[in-house]
């Protein structure tokens, strides 16, 4: 089997920004998360993408958010740079490397919708100023406007060191388009995509992983899935597939998917403290040492999707 040169592969969180009641960023909660991300063997975060809020940060809040994560975490980190000003974002671009981000990431401008020249001008200045790895977040239906596979592997031919793709659109073929175009011209270009329910789809058209929300609430169904793909264990990919199918469905509740996304985590937390609230006292009646303890809430928390918690 060839090496493979790509860097940004696998299962990629686009991290949830926590805050306070204050509205403030709640760094501690910050680090749990990662924490979980980590242990679940998520292959790397997204800081301040859209589920991030980055719109919602101001520029002093972003700057601090970026060296504050590198501390929390040994995973690669890619920062979302995007604005709508390209002096704040060379700005938040070169604090990501200062802190040894792997990459920074960024949107087209997303107030006008730029045309393919305009499109190609914009990458152009940003290329020039990046001074290290950089990917591109295409999200047409935010910004108004498509970097489609023409685009990207010319832009991928001039700039060496523009190593990915974030494609969120809504359609498989799309994001096999640019794995085909960038495979003319590259063999360390990584192509994720940023519907959950395309991982799977998109390994299998020769693209590298994902970068999608609900890394956030379930991120071990995605390294199930990763596994079950590299292993060909097909029973088990076609089951995590399912899963990810059925659990992508959250998107279709409440007013946005970023306070459905945030929600979920928060739920799930706040179930998991019920579990070993109602069920440790029943387990310190047992005559178990503290290593058995611990095995018995860790089994408990497994069917957690199963817990009746209407009796908590």
């Amino acid at each position: 089997m060839p090496e493979n040169k790509k860097k940004y592969t696998g299962a990629w969180c686009p991290s949830i920004t926590p805050f306070d009641a204050d509205g403030k960023l709640d760094l501690a909660a910050l680090e749990k998360h990662f924490s979980r991300l980590s242990e679940a063997g998520t292959d790397g975060v997204l800081l301040m993408g859209s589920i991030g809020e980055f719109t919602a940060l101001s520029m002093d809040e972003r700057v601090s958010l970026i060296h504050a994560a590198r501390t929390m975490t040994h995973l690669p980190l890619i920062a979302n740079v995007s604005g709508t000003c390209m002096e704040d974002m060379t700005r938040l671009a070169d604090a990501a490397y200062s802190e040894g981000y792997e990459a920074v990431m960024a949107l087209p401008h997303y107030y006008f919708a730029q045309t393919p020249r305009q499109l190609e001008a914009y990458f152009d200045t940003l290329g020039g100023r990046f001074e290290g790895e950089w990917l591109i977040y295409n999200f047409p239906a935010r910004t108004g406007c498509d970097v489609d596979a023409a685009l990207i592997a010319k832009l991928a031919a001039r700039f060496p060191r523009f190593m990915g793709v974030k494609d969120t659109v809504d359609c498989a073929s799309h994001t096999r388009a640019i794995v085909r175009a960038v495979a003319e011209v590259r063999e360390d270009f990584s192509v994720l995509c940023g519907f959950d329910e395309y991982f799977i789809p998109n390994l299998m058209n020769g693209g590298d992983g994902v970068l999608s929300g609900l890394n956030n609430v379930v991120p071990e169904l995605f390294t199930q899935a990763k596994t079950a793909f590299r292993s060909g264990q097909f029973e088990d990919l076609c089951a995590a597939h399912r899963e990810i199918g059925r659990l992508s469905s959250i998107y279709t509740i409440g007013d946005d998917f970023v306070t459905t996304i945030k929600a979920a985590v928060a739920g799930e937390k706040w179930a998991k403290e019920k579990v070993i609230e109602h069920y440790t006292p029943m387990i310190d009646e047992l005559v178990v040492n503290e290593d058995m303890k611990q095995h018995l809430i860790l089994k408990l928390l497994e069917e957690l999707p199963h817990f009746p918690m209407g009796q908590a």
